[in-house]
């Protein structure tokens, strides 16, 4: 699958992105007619004006999603009905693997072959994967007694509001909005105003795929405005979010505010990975542990704590800073390329403050250049800390960009002392040959999952989520329909 640079270049001068909203099946301007720029951040170049929505067209949104959800035009389809439909959809999305991968590494400056090549199959395979589950939910009949019939079943909940980050953005839209289509819920997408691109193409595959006008709508626009109002919608049944734990807090705000609103949240992360002096394959570990810089770093569940072993640490820290070296940032268009660069100019000023941050606690053992490739500076080395604490600023706050804090540990308790000390619950990972130490610490970490002997295991087979602030609810897994649809309870008696 893999393309070279003149090709993507090639494609990449003949993309004509699509910049408007999508409500009631069709793309439309903001009612007010504003727009902001759409900017590569591996350029400098404005590719696309987005639709600046505000109040007014969340509000026509939500009436229509609303009105197509009480029409019964999807919701009262069978599940077989609307799985067919999906798995049209997840064809449609192979069919445009290459347009999708170039919108999303245009918006936010990824490697586009990473993205061709990863990313899209493993949405396909996500739509998929709901689709062929939904007509597999089976409703249940309580044990009760004999002249008693108590009937359970799932119901759709109506209005499904998603909001979704910018470092994934055709992943998370398809994560939060495709279990919600499955259910039979109406659906208000709104991107990050700093990666539209693919969800507005997203719309325009869905409606091709048979979802019914108005089921499926995106509102483009800013999270003070468009956020907030979704947040704040009385006839918004659900909201899901990715995204910092401190807009997440808005939303539960937003929530007690307005009508109570269920308020699914995957938020921040500072994930743990582990590395105890018994692994068996040090250099393998260190491969992993340098995954870190994957996607530039801009990944919520990224192990950037590496606590490792004191007795190993040198040794270690030696092996994982030539596998850093593969990821030297380069022009996202180069499919050589494992890094691109950061989301927008004050995303990289917020790491490089960081970075200067780390210098001032730590060591600065590898990288921490910004760099300039095709007139952007938003590209940043790979960089590496040693002689980290976790009382430093930079093992305690979320960085969101390619920085890695290595902390040393002497024994097994104080390694899980130091990965439980943390606001963040997301991920954590743990290197070791022993079973049963594998088995004790995973059940030790505070962790909505736990990977042992690799980083960062994400699928659509398991839930996906987190503890204390990064969040609550689960995404993928059969388990993310229980978001997106509520209990009802139906007792006859006879």
């Amino acid at each position: 699958m893999s393309r070279s640079l003149q090709y993507w270049q090639a494609k990449s001068e003949s993309l004509v992105p699509e910049g408007r909203a999508f409500i009631d099946g069709k793309y439309v301007s903001s009612i007010s007619g504003k727009t902001f720029d759409c900017v590569n951040p591996a350029t400098n170049k404005i590719i696309a004006q987005i639709a600046e929505c505000d109040r007014a067209d969340v509000d026509l949104a939500v009436s229509i999603a609303k009105q197509r959800f009480e029409s019964g035009v999807w919701s009262k389809r069978s599940p077989t009905e609307r799985k067919n439909v999906l798995l049209a959809l997840a064809k449609l999305i192979h069919e445009n693997m290459e347009e999708l991968a170039l919108l999303e590494s245009a918006d936010m400056g990824k490697p586009v072959q990473v993205s061709f090549a990863y990313e899209m199959p493993e949405v396909a395979t996500y739509v998929q994967w709901v689709a062929e589950a939904v007509d597999k939910l089976y409703d249940e009949v309580a044990p009760t007694a004999r002249g008693d019939l108590a009937l359970i079943r799932r119901e759709a909940l109506g209005v499904v509001a998603c909001v979704v980050p910018w470092n994934f953005p055709l992943d998370m839209a398809i994560w939060k909005c495709i279990p919600a289509l499955a259910m039979g819920n109406s659906v208000v997408l709104k991107p990050a105003e700093q990666s539209s691109l693919t969800a507005i193409k997203l719309a325009e595959i869905i409606k091709a795929a048979g979802v019914p006008d108005g089921v499926f709508n995106v509102v483009t626009g800013f999270g003070e405005t468009v956020g907030a109002r979704l947040g704040l919608h009385m006839d918004v049944a659900c909201l899901a979010f990715t995204g910092s734990t401190e807009v997440g807090k808005y939303f539960l705000h937003y929530s007690a505010e307005s009508n109570m609103k269920l308020v699914w949240l995957e938020c921040g992360g500072k994930s743990p990975n582990i590395v105890f002096g018994d692994t068996e394959d040090l250099d393998y570990a260190a491969e992993m542990a340098a995954r870190i810089f994957y996607n530039q770093g801009e990944v919520c569940s990224s192990p950037t704590r590496l606590l490792v072993e004191e007795t190993i640490h040198d040794e270690f820290v030696a092996k994982l800073v030539k596998y850093a070296e593969c990821y030297e940032p380069k022009d996202p268009l180069d499919p050589s390329s494992l890094m691109g660069s950061l989301v927008e100019d004050g995303h990289t000023q917020r790491v490089l403050q960081y970075i200067e941050i780390g210098k001032q606690e730590a060591i600065l053992t590898y990288g921490g250049e910004q760099m300039e490739i095709n007139g952007s500076k938003n590209f940043i080395r790979p960089t590496i800390f040693t002689n980290v604490t976790n009382e430093m600023r930079i093992a305690k706050e979320e960085i969101f960009g390619p920085v890695l804090s290595i902390i040393k540990f002497k024994t097994e308790s104080e390694a899980i002392e130091i990965a439980n000390n943390s606001i963040y619950g997301l991920m954590a990972s743990v290197f070791t040959s022993n079973l049963s130490r594998a088995h004790r610490v995973s059940e030790a970490l505070q962790a909505g999952t736990v990977a042992v002997n690799a980083v960062d295991m994400i699928s659509p087979l398991v839930p996906f989520g987190g503890v204390k602030q990064s969040g609550n609810g689960r995404d993928s897994s059969l388990h993310a329909f229980d978001k997106y649809s509520s209990l009802k309870t139906t007792w006859i008696k006879y």
